[in-house]
């Protein structure tokens, strides 16, 4: 899941020029291998999770994470799947598995944020529900116009609505 994670991080560096600046000015090399090694402590159960997606013979193919913002608040990190892998429902299942575990914990919301050039993640956090929104937390303000925040409503899977008699 770590080797996952430095790819995503490659990814992003991969980008044009400003998104290789935002990528470095959040997570310099050595942030970023503070930030792996504390990923269990961050994203702990029986709040936060981890999931890792792999293929039939063990090969991993993708992970995401979510951890608690505030109690009633998941934020979704991380999301990320290998070349090889996407375009086959990968990302779609990690990112409605975080948010069905999210509202299993109880939240009422899930949020995230995606880079502004990363358009396939973007269509995907739509065609799952999330609509675009203002950030949901303090940002440095020269990064702003790169991001993209997202949020969706939890309502329970049980929830039954019905006109009264």
């Amino acid at each position: 899941m770590v080797a996952l994670c430095w790819a995503y991080r490659k990814l992003l560096l991969s980008l044009p020029d400003v998104s290789r600046e935002v990528t470095s000015a959040f997570h310099p090399d050595a942030k970023y291998a503070e930030l792996m090694d504390s990923l269990p402590i961050l994203h702990a159960r029986p709040k936060g999770v981890i999931m890792l997606a792999r293929d039939a013979e063990g090969t991993p193919l993708g992970c995401g994470m979510s951890h608690p913002l505030d109690p009633t608040t998941s934020e979704i990190k991380r999301v990320f799947v290998t070349a090889d892998a996407r375009g086959k429902g990968v990302a779609e299942a990690i990112c409605t598995a975080l948010v069905d575990q999210a509202r299993t914990d109880g939240f009422a919301r899930a949020v995230l944020d995606t880079h502004i050039t990363l358009h396939p993640a973007r269509r995907l956090y739509a065609r799952l529900g999330f609509t675009q929104r203002g950030p949901y937390q303090e940002m440095p303000a020269e990064v702003l116009p790169e991001l993209v925040f997202f949020e969706k409503p939890l309502h329970p899977q049980s929830l039954r609505l019905e006109l009264p008699q």
